[in-house]
């Protein structure tokens, strides 16, 4: 009597084995969607070498650029204080250019007094003072390198000199100078004021 399967044994049966179905089927998914979660979790990453090499590459890149920042400003900075210097020396030689230059009308008047003693003061004290103020004032031009420009008899230099006449000589030939008329100047290479003169044709 107990083998015997009864409609409700039957029922029973089947609805263990669905369950077991069930359950199985279950794991078989759980198996396969675990892995696929695995690999989508992954991220790639670099080797702990390679990212050293490549913070070591950009730390050398930055550090040669702040070096040609450094060097570039350093040579503008050079170049200033150069400019600066330079225009410093120019404005001072123009100064003492202008002072020399404003001295050279005291200097013609000095000359044309001296020129213009009479012989019975030539020796008088008072005269002796003056020409000591004289030599003072040339002292000053030499020690500026200030030398006068005196071209009697001397070719024609329009450089030097500035013609207000000419005139035939038979003692000096054509295209030099016959008399000067106003002393000229210079201080080196540059010159302060022309020598006024006159040529012979």
């Amino acid at each position: 009597m107990s083998d015997i399967e009864t409609p409700a044994d039957e029922l029973k049966r089947e609805e263990e084995a669905a369950a077991t179905a069930d359950h199985t089927a279950n794991e078989d998914v759980t198996e396969q969607a675990e892995p696929a979660t695995d690999e989508s979790a992954e991220q790639p990453e670099l080797p702990e070498g390679a990212n050293l090499l490549q913070m070591l590459i950009e730390a050398q890149k930055e550090a040669q650029a702040n070096e040609e920042g450094w060097q570039r400003a350093r040579a503008e900075f050079s170049n200033y204080k150069k400019r600066i210097e330079r225009e410093r020396a120019e404005l001072f030689q123009r100064a003492a250019l202008d002072t020399l230059q404003a001295l050279l009308p005291v200097i013609d008047d000095f000359d044309r007094a001296f020129e213009s003693v009479p012989e019975t003061l030539a020796d008088d004290p008072w005269i002796d003072g003056v020409a000591m103020i004289q030599r003072k004032f040339a002292n000053v031009l030499e020690r500026y390198q200030v030398e006068a420009i005196d071209p009697t008899g001397a070719p024609f230099d329009p450089n030097l000199h500035q013609a207000i006449g000419a005139e035939a000589s038979d003692d000096v030939e054509s295209g030099c100078v016959i008399e000067t008329l106003q002393k000229g100047y210079r201080a080196g290479d540059t010159v302060l004021r022309l020598a006024l003169v006159k040529v012979a044709s």
